[in-house]
């Protein structure tokens, strides 16, 4: 059947993405200045949490494969990650070409800090929610994080 000329076309307002994109920008956006406190993006927040939860050293590969983000980009992270003394980098024995990265204890320390930060303002952000609500957005999102076999995470 072909298609009508005269409809009115959709409302930018009618689609779900475009009203996930305004919660998620405001999320995002809202933890991100919280972090900014602390001299950390979202990014590196990312990496650095990743990495807390490995508690052994670990590789510029292993980072990327974890995240989901490009070799070039984590290695752009981790420079960063280094001039602020949150991560130490060094050769692996026996193989120059190979590269351990290890949270420094600043890092260690600042973590448990940065996670109570992203807690508090998802509490903030989805406090008009029961735990019912929660629970199904969680699903839902999942469900489609499934079906399209998104990997990436999140860092703007």
């Amino acid at each position: 059947m072909p298609k009508r000329l005269d409809l009115e076309p959709s409302h930018l307002k009618s689609h779900l993405g475009y009203h996930l994109r305004v919660v998620s920008n405001a999320v995002s956006h809202t933890f991100a200045r919280k972090l900014a406190n602390l001299d950390v993006t979202v990014a590196e927040w990312v990496i650095l949490r990743e990495m807390y939860s490995y508690k052994t050293t670990t590789s510029p590969s292993t980072i990327a494969e974890i995240t989901g983000l490009s070799r070039g980009a984590v290695s752009k992270l981790i420079d960063r990650l280094l001039n602020k003394d949150l991560v130490i980098r060094e050769e692996a024995s026996g193989d120059r070409r190979y590269q351990e990265i290890n949270l420094t204890p600043k890092a260690k320390k600042l973590v448990p800090k940065l996670s109570e930060i992203a807690d508090e303002n998802d509490s903030s952000f989805f406090s008009l929610l029961s735990v019912a609500e929660k629970d199904q957005l969680r699903k839902t999102l999942l469900k489609l994080v499934e079906l399209h076999k998104l990997n990436l995470n999140p860092i703007e």
